[in-house]
């Protein structure tokens, strides 16, 4: 049986998607495994390419600015070095990278915040969650997210570093219940038309056990759904990932809200969890890559100088998507990522299960 569960309510699922080569990972247990690859196979990239600059002065290099919640603590400083080395390849303003137009950076008006009415409103959405119809994935089925995403990054031409964006494009991924077998179709992260796979075992023959950062269905379905006991393990397993605690807690049930599919119970709960979080406040006018208008629940990262806002439906309290916004430039930031500037933004504009690999729901039988 297939289940779709698009444009219906919180607990039917319109969210979020996101940025890297292969970020389903995110959902299946190789997420930690394959971005440690990919970014240290960036790295060289970037190496190898900063040896051949002075034969090549006119090529252009980027670096899209990482969502904070994928890149991996442990190479963060190694992901900053590349900043300055540059990265892979990529057009100037206005060619297509990947299979994706690009542009100029991503910018917003930067919406007042304020920690007024957060309990209120998080409980609306924890009820608004916990009410109505949510499929269990059966074995041999697929979580299917169909979503709208952009991001800004670096661009280096000739010595000069400027902002730019992979424009507006259609992000699919399809996900087995306990992780191993998956694809993702993103232009922006691979030259593939076809997609690229996202079964395990990884490229390394690795098939990492599932875990808070790197859920499955599977993994989640067993989770405690008491919100202190939840929010506990989050503290616990998150600790010392490179961020302050609240932020990484904040972040980490961020990324459980989008591009993975939480059972109802525990989706719930992670709201009820979230407001037990120091900082989290209400911006009463967010857009998500979709365009639409909506209240978001955020926090701002005193390091990064970032808000990551959760952006919610004001009438349905559906999650349309999130966003990350500069909202100021702290020490450390790029001059060029000004406040205002949107490093991230997505929109989920379908979720449901299917039975099978690239199947959409409007082929299911």
């Amino acid at each position: 049986m297939n289940a779709d569960t698009s444009r219906q309510n919180p607990a039917e699922w319109d969210e979020s998607a996101q940025l890297f080569s292969r970020t389903a990972r995110d959902l299946p247990t190789g997420r930690h495994q394959f971005h440690r690859e990919r970014l240290m196979a960036q790295i060289h990239d970037m190496q190898q390419e900063e040896r051949t600059a002075t034969a090549a002065p006119a090529k252009a290099r980027r670096f899209r600015l990482p969502r904070p919640a994928i890149v991996l603590p442990a190479l963060a400083a190694a992901v900053a070095a590349a900043v300055v080395a540059g990265n892979a390849m990529s057009g100037g303003g206005g060619v297509r990278d990947g299979g994706v137009a690009t542009g100029p950076a991503l910018t917003t008006q930067v919406g007042a915040a304020t920690a007024k009415g957060v309990p209120q409103l998080l409980d609306r959405i924890s009820l608004a969650a916990a009410d109505g119809s949510h499929s269990a994935v059966k074995p041999g089925q697929y979580i299917y997210i169909e979503s709208k995403n952009a991001d800004s990054y670096l661009n280096s031409v000739n010595g000069k570093t400027t902002l730019a964006s992979h424009e507006l494009h259609r992000r699919q991924t399809w996900m087995s219940p306990d992780g191993t077998k998956g694809w993702v179709i993103d232009p922006a992260a691979s030259d593939s038309p076809g997609g690229e796979t996202l079964s395990l075992p990884d490229e390394q023959g690795n098939t990492p056990k599932a875990t808070l950062t790197a859920p499955s269905y599977d993994y989640l379905a067993k989770l405690t759904t008491d919100p202190d006991a939840l929010l506990a393990k989050i503290y616990k397993e998150t600790a010392g990932q490179g961020r302050a605690p609240d932020q990484q807690a904040f972040s980490t049930i961020g990324d459980l809200l989008g591009e993975s599919y939480p059972p109802a119970k525990l989706y719930s709960a992670l709201f009820k969890a979230a407001e037990k979080i120091p900082g989290v406040v209400v911006v009463q006018d967010a857009v998500d890559a979709a365009g639409r208008h909506g209240v978001a629940v955020a926090r701002y990262d005193d390091t990064s100088g970032e808000r990551e806002e959760w952006i919610f439906d004001k009438k349905s309290l559906v999650l349309l998507g999130e966003r990350t916004v500069q909202v100021r430039t702290v020490g450390g930031t790029n001059p060029l990522i000004k406040p205002g500037t949107v490093t991230f933004t997505s929109a989920v504009m379908k979720r449901a299960i299917v039975d099978g690999i690239k199947q959409t729901p409007s082929k299911s039988g």
